[in-house]
């Protein structure tokens, strides 16, 4: 009798072994992402991974500031929803211990007006919005001295601010706002350089209604990230090899018809 309850223990125990792995991947992989087309493609990016067996929590931010903060908080898993000169930027910064692992999409940013145009059109003075994060302020300057309009100091960099400007041949006005805040400004400024993934849900079209694009062959393009302990666990290269493959890169075609563009 004992013999039987000793050999039912070790089954027991063994049994219990094998499941604890299964019972602790049905916590989900919580993933930051930012509203908009970083949203869009996590959508599909989940239901794919569950078919393979990977469950992912999605959490919207309405800023680029908290996915981070939340991210090195253990709040999530993961983010995406920003580009490398932005993520060295928050490291150098608030130190946290976050790393890249693999690259997403790219979202050339643009230049959009109800006022004019063209930049050409803009008056001297003009109101102009920018990004007042560093990087996202700096992509947009470089535009503008990419079109003629300003020139930057020659170390100004990717992190170029209007402190850089050493010509502005409209005398223009920068006004800096958060990134999230510069679509839903535009009746307030003649013109406004704004992220792409803020661009669309204001119903802005890169293609159709930027009066000024960023190269899509630029050093921005967005990446997921994850805290530095976290970046060689399993579940990393599952979830990265579900958003870089073959179905997720025809839907962000199909879906934002070139106003995003895959960059892996």
């Amino acid at each position: 009798m004992n013999k039987r309850f000793a050999l039912q223990s070790v089954a027991a125990l063994a049994l219990a072994a094998f499941l604890v792995p299964a019972l602790a991947q049905d916590k989900p992989i919580k993933v930051g992402v930012t509203a908009g087309p970083h949203a869009q493609i996590f959508a599909e990016v989940k239901k794919l991974a569950e078919k393979q067996g990977l469950k992912i929590q999605v959490v919207e931010f309405s800023d680029y500031i908290q996915p981070n903060a939340a991210l090195a908080a253990g709040d999530l898993d993961a983010n995406s929803y920003q580009h490398k000169p932005f993520l060295d930027q928050q490291v150098k910064d608030r130190g946290y211990k976050i790393v890249a692992v693999g690259n997403t999409v790219n979202f050339p940013i643009g230049i959009y007006s109800k006022k004019v145009k063209s930049l050409a059109e803009l008056k001297d003075g003009a109101k102009f919005g920018i990004p007042n994060d560093p990087t996202n302020g700096g992509r947009v300057l470089l535009v503008l001295q990419d079109q003629g309009l300003i020139k930057l100091r020659a170390d100004a960099g990717l992190k170029a601010t209007p402190l850089d400007v050493v010509e502005n041949r409209k005398k223009l006005k920068f006004v800096e706002l958060e990134a999230a805040q510069l679509a839903r400004s535009l009746d307030d400024l003649d013109a406004a350089g704004v992220n792409t993934n803020y661009a669309l849900p204001a119903g802005l079209h890169p293609g159709k209604d930027a009066i000024a694009q960023e190269n899509a062959k630029s050093p921005y393009v967005n990446l997921i990230a994850v805290r530095e302990q976290d970046k060689s666990k399993p579940w990393v290269a599952k979830l990265l090899k579900v958003y870089q493959s073959e179905e997720i890169r025809k839907f962000v075609q199909t879906e934002f018809k070139g106003a995003v563009v895959t960059g892996f």
